[in-house]
């Protein structure tokens, strides 16, 4: 998924001057945190899971960790990553530029509840970050 493709995504809702492009890569929560002189917590990762046949993206603070107790209570299954060579295939994006937006159509995009500390977090993406407010709807602590 390129630049162009998120920025078209979001401008549905004219968010696309929302974006925050950076010389640097943003791709991992490390790199995104430094490019824009934030802390790592604020970074929102994307981490992409599957449960069964069903593929989705779980948002999370960038210093969080998925507790695989409450995945399970949750999800009824034991949480299982995508593998880098399925990502694309399977969500639109590349490990490592797999972010919320422009998702396939079949991906569910979860919050976790980690976020609502923040009055706001960039869901990061290479090269681009997006100011983004969390949504006021109860995310689920995972």
């Amino acid at each position: 998924m390129s630049v162009e493709e998120v920025k078209n995504y979001l401008a549905r809702w004219g968010r696309q001057n929302d974006v925050i492009e950076s010389s640097h890569s943003t791709a991992t929560v490390a790199e995104a945190a430094a490019a824009l002189g934030v802390e790592e917590a604020h970074i929102a990762k994307s981490i992409s899971l599957r449960n069964r046949d069903e593929v989705f993206v779980v948002v999370c603070a960038g210093t969080a960790k998925i507790d695989n107790r409450k995945y399970k209570e949750t999800f009824g299954i034991k949480p299982k990553m995508l593998r880098p060579e399925e990502a694309f295939e399977k969500t639109g994006h590349m490990v490592g530029g797999i972010c919320p937006f422009a998702l396939l159509p079949w991906v569910k995009v979860y919050l976790d509840e980690s976020l609502r500390r923040f009055s706001t977090v960039f869901p990061a993406f290479p090269r681009l970050c997006r100011r983004l407010s969390p949504p006021v709807a109860r995310p689920t602590r995972l």
